[in-house]
């Protein structure tokens, strides 16, 4: 028998508890009003297409969800947004985002992640692309698993480290072969997990890898942690970068509020190991510039598209890790790039938002 009870439990195990307004149980009929986490109309329709997908798993066809879904007030979305749940020790929140997938974007947020670590910075690097995990393979951690450790009477996930880098993925707690399938409600209980339930410890940067496009995980990090500004990662062709500016949309909503940092564009160009002088612009020229001077944010930085970075990260040591290389120069300047960005953006913000770094000349970390 369907019960009000048995039906609140679901909706606290779906983590959506907070959005219901009223719910009734007649029979068979569940009446259902919430208030959705965006004004916007799409995400409206989400969460409807979310909720009975969900109710229809849980409890059946027979089970006939009424459902209704109003947007929150504007005064109500602000509030939402100042309510930011900060994380302990950690400083900077830097999302890293693509419009699309197959651009590198995972490639580029090993490599910054690496980069950010040679520099001096404490950095940290959640994987939240959930039916795509790629950190445990592009920084040699495949097969490692999180342990246990007791922080204030606690029980708390130990990330994984290497290349000074702490790291969480869901990659850890699945096998290799193992397709993650899970509906929204529970990636995002997961992504929870690991930002929450997790001893990051002091972190200069956490970098989280989203997955590519626009959806539910986004929106979950989103509310759950304050990010401090976000990166986008794109290729030069056309169809790329129509989707960044879907992407850097999403970031610029009103009821979202994020600043774009800037873009990075990737395999900009091709040269040939034998001809390091040549360059050979195979997905277009100068994309990513021309989108970033109509929108109005920076290009971070132009990464080539060069053998020894696929080969790198199919072996688990990003290229940027490779002493005096090109590869090294490159990400080591589009980081810098992404900290100027980071300490502009900021100067409009209060304090307590601001970058935690005192020089960019050594690009070191403020003492603790």
């Amino acid at each position: 028998m369907l019960t009000k009870s048995r039906v609140q439990d679901f909706l606290k195990e779906i983590e959506v508890e907070d959005l219901v307004n009223n719910l009734q149980v007649m029979g068979n009929e569940v009446y259902l009003d919430m208030t959705a986490h965006s004004p916007a109309m799409h995400e409206k329709k989400k969460l409807e297409v979310a909720m009975k997908q969900a109710f229809a798993s849980e409890f059946g066809e027979e089970v006939v969800l009424k459902l209704k879904i109003i947007a929150p007030e504007p005064s109500e979305v602000q509030k939402n947004q100042i309510k930011g749940k900060q994380i302990p020790g950690i400083q900077n929140i830097i999302a890293i985002a693509s419009g699309k997938g197959g651009v590198g974007k995972s490639t580029v947020a090993a490599n910054l992640a690496v980069t950010l670590a040679k520099m001096g910075f404490k950095v940290g690097l959640l994987d939240a692309d959930i039916y795509g995990p790629s950190v445990p393979t592009m920084l040699d951690t495949e097969g490692a698993k999180p342990l246990s450790v007791e922080v204030n009477g606690r029980n708390l996930m130990q990330p994984v480290e290497n290349y000074g880098v702490k790291m969480l993925s869901i990659g850890y707690f699945s096998g290799a072969n193992q397709a993650v399938v899970w509906r929204g409600p529970m990636a995002s209980k997961a992504l929870n997990q690991m930002i929450r339930d997790a001893h990051w410890g002091e972190l200069d940067f956490m970098l989280i890898d989203l997955p590519p496009g626009t959806g539910d995980i986004h929106l979950s990090i989103i509310q759950e942690v304050p990010v401090t500004g976000a990166v986008i990662v794109s290729t030069p062709q056309h169809v790329a970068l129509a989707d960044v500016r879907k992407g850097i949309a999403m970031f610029q909503m009103e009821s979202i509020n994020i600043p774009v940092l800037g873009l990075i564009e990737n395999m900009s160009y091709f040269t040939p190991e034998e001809l390091p002088e040549n360059k050979y612009y195979i997905f277009g020229k100068q994309g990513a510039q021309y989108l970033a001077e109509d929108l109005g944010i920076p290009v971070l930085g132009e990464i080539p598209l060069i053998q020894s970075i696929r080969e790198a990260g199919d072996v688990g040591r990003p290229a940027a890790m490779q002493e005096g290389s090109l590869i090294e120069e490159i990400y080591r300047t589009t980081a810098q790039n992404m900290i100027e960005s980071l300490v502009e953006r900021n100067k409009n913000l209060p304090p307590t938002e601001a970058v935690k770094i005192t020089t960019m000349a050594g690009c070191a970390p403020k003492n603790k």
